[in-house]
Formats: structure tokens, C-alpha cells, sequence
């Protein structure tokens, strides 16, 4: 009698454990043209890098099917043939159907019947078309087609465009995996969205916030959530230190220290050695909301001035050196950066109580005004002129 007892219980048991095993597993099925006998991989893009999981030689018409553990929270894999990659994102336990040319995988891959894919499919084909954008507009300002208050305006205008169109999908749906690869998306190695504007941060949040609701533990919430809350306590830390500065009593005459620091190219430049021409000495942040129409600005007045003897000597307090480079490199005047970014003496020692601020010496080399209304930064460089 304890046979026929225990022998359902354990068809229950292995039946239990079967079914499982299945429901956790997702499924990538489909067919590649043009890629008989070559190989195809599938990999998992995971934080640490890419991690093989799995490949088949195709044969015929080229169909394959793949079956991998479910993840935890929405995650991305990629198949790949030879150098050729398609990425593709799995967000619930499901039958993956694709197709594509091994010719052009990257142009003809699809996924049927995912919102989420179709969603990073189109966040990739707008980032390509910003880079390109972006490439036309530096080729045109190089040969001098277009000049440098119109570049910026372009730069300025292209990125504005791009994150109206992806902020509206990601605040559309903050915890699906479009939305975490949208806020990660980078032009020439920079984040488009910058989690040090207070704007931008809003996407980050956003993000960081519904996925640690629905996804609460997992290695790409708590990486994403580290990641927001770290750059917000460094926008308080830079808020902090300009509140501190606000306090301080302004200093005027000759008496401040000279500057002396490094351009984009290495050199040394000081303040000093530019005495003989009237002189803007100005304090910023390239990496802010206000740095494109501020430098554009800045433009009007050195083109208007600069066969007058102006000269404009900018110091970035960026703590990211690679992009002050980078967004130094076309402009006309000289640019320099303190490595030592909001924890700069000069800060104190100028009693800078925001940013930006300028000041405006004369020939002599003597300071004759301070200036942080920038609208009235031309009149003062006139009267010198």
C-alpha cells in the first residue's frame, strides 16, 4: 500500500520540478539568411562584459533556437556572427522570434511582436542619426563652412531634439529595458543624458526609482540606483560649495593672484602673460545646462572684439578632464582647466560665489570689474576698448 502511496508523490515531485525548470527558461528561435555554415553565438551583455552563452553552426535555411535561464530583471543579450552583433532585450519569460541577413545583421535584424525591442531598435537608429548629425555639423565647421557661434547652436539644437524625442519613451515606461538602455546611450564616449544636470538627472531617477520597485535587489538595479545616487550627491556636493562661496566678500583690485594652468594641448598658459590686452577671465563648467548658450555668447563678444585687443581666458572647473577636451577643441579663445574642480583654491582666493563669473582686467593687468550678469559683460568690455 505505501507503493502506490509514495509513487504519485514522486511523479508529483518530478512533475513540479519539470514544470519549473520550464517556466523559468525564455526562448530565441528565428532564421538568418545568408548564413549557412557559419556560426552563431549568443551572448549575455551583462555589466562585467559579455559572457557566451551558448552557439550552433547554422545549416540550410539558417533557423536556430536557443533556451536560457529566465533573468531576474529585464536583461540584454546579443547574437553574434563572426563581428557582425545583434542586441536584443528579454523583459518576461517568452518565445523570442527573430530574423535577419547575416550580410547586414545589424540593418535587417527584427524581433516580431516586442514593444520593448522595436523600442531600442528605435533608440539606436536615433543615436546613429544624432552622431551623424553631429559629424556633418564638426565637417562643415573644419572647413570652415559654417562658424563657430553656428556650430555650437547646431551641437546645442541636435542634443536638445534628441533628448525631447527619448525622454517621452522613457518616462513612458521607466521600468522597461528600453528605458535603462536610453538613459546609457553615449555619443563620442559621453553619456547624452548627463546625470550632473539637474534636467537630465530626472531620467536617471526616474529609472533608478521604478526599478528598484519592481526589480528590488538585482545586480542592474543596485548598479543603476549606486550609480544615480553618487552623481546626485555630487551636484549637492558642487551646490554645497557654491552656497559656501555665496557668502563670501568680493575682492576687487589689482591684488588677486595670477593663474597659471594647462590648455587642452598641455601647455602652460598664464594670466599674466597676457597683459597688454583687456582680459575676461572666466570661471565655468562645460559640463552644465548653461555651457553651450554661454560659450555662444562669449563668441558674439570675441568676434565682435577680439581685433581690439580682447582676449578670453577660461577656466573649466570640469571634473572630467576627456570631455573638457573634447568640448574645448573648437573654440578660439584660451581655455584651460584646475584638475582640482569645486576643491580649487582659486575658487576661494577669486571668491567666486557662483558659476559662471567673470572678471574683466585691463591692460595694465589691474581688474576693474566683476561680473556675474553676464548681460552687462559687453558694456563693461567696451569701456576698455
Amino acid at each position: 500500500m505505501k507503493k502506490y502511496i509514495l509513487l504519485p508523490a514522486l511523479l508529483l515531485t518530478v512533475a513540479f520540478h519539470y514544470s519549473c525548470q520550464r517556466e523559468s527558461r525564455f526562448i530565441v528561435k528565428g532564421e538568418f539568411s545568408s548564413a549557412e555554415e557559419q556560426t552563431l553565438y549568443l551572448e549575455h551583455r551583462g555589466l562585467g562584459g559579455v559572457e557566451l552563452l551558448d552557439s550552433v553552426t547554422l545549416k540550410g535555411k539558417g533557423t536556430f533556437t536557443f533556451k536560457q535561464a529566465a533573468p531576474e530583471n529585464p536583461e540584454f543579450y546579443q547574437l553574434r556572427i563572426g563581428s557582425q552583433v545583434a542586441l536584443f532585450a528579454v523583459d518576461s519569460l517568452e518565445t523570442l522570434q527573430v530574423k535577419g541577413d547575416a550580410n547586414d545583421l545589424a540593418a535587417t535584424f527584427t524581433v516580431e511582436n516586442s514593444p520593448v525591442n522595436d523600442q531600442i531598435r528605435r533608440i539606436d537608429e536615433q543615436t546613429r542619426l544624432v552622431n551623424e548629425k553631429l559629424d556633418d555639423a564638426e565637417r562643415r565647421h573644419e572647413a570652415k563652412k559654417i562658424d563657430d557661434l553656428t556650430y555650437l547652436e547646431e551641437v546645442d539644437t541636435i542634443l536638445k531634439s534628441y533628448k525631447s524625442e527619448i525622454s517621452r519613451l522613457i518616462l513612458g515606461n521607466p521600468s522597461s529595458a528600453a528605458a535603462y538602455y536610453a538613459v546609457f546611450q553615449k555619443v563620442r564616449n559621453y553619456l547624452i543624458f548627463d546625470p550632473y544636470s539637474k534636467q537630465d538627472y530626472a531620467m536617471f531617477g526616474a529609472v533608478a526609482t521604478s526599478w528598484d520597485r519592481y526589480y528590488p535587489g538585482t545586480q542592474r538595479t543596485k548598479h543603476l540606483y549606486d550609480f544615480t545616487m553618487n552623481a546626485l550627491k555630487t551636484r549637492k556636493l558642487q551646490e554645497k560649495q557654491a552656497a559656501l562661496l555665496e557668502n563670501a566678500s568680493v575682492v576687487t583690485g589689482s591684488a588677486l593672484p595670477d593663474i597659471v594652468l594647462s590648455t587642452i594641448n598641455g601647455e602652460k598658459r598664464s594670466l599674466a602673460s597676457q597683459k597688454g590686452k583687456v582680459v575676461v577671465v572666466d570661471f565655468t563648467v562645460y559640463r552644465s545646462d548653461f555651457s553651450p548658450a554661454h560659450n555662444i555668447e562669449l563668441n558674439k563678444l570675441y568676434t565682435k572684439y577680439r581685433s581690439q585687443g580682447l582676449e578670453i581666458y577660461q577656466i573649466s572647473f570640469d571634473s572630467d578632464e576627456h570631455f573638457w577636451k573634447n568640448a574645448a577643441s573648437n573654440l578660439p579663445w584660451i581655455t584651460v582647466r584646475d584638475p582640482q574642480s569645486v576643491y580649487s583654491s582659486l575658487l576661494s582666493l577669486y571668491n567666486v560665489r557662483e558659476i559662471p563669473t567673470a572678471f574683466v582686467f585691463n591692460r595694465e593687468g589691474d581688474v576693474v570689474a566683476r561680473v556675474e550678469n553676464y548681460a552687462t559683460l559687453a558694456s563693461e568690455v567696451a569701456k576698455l576698448l
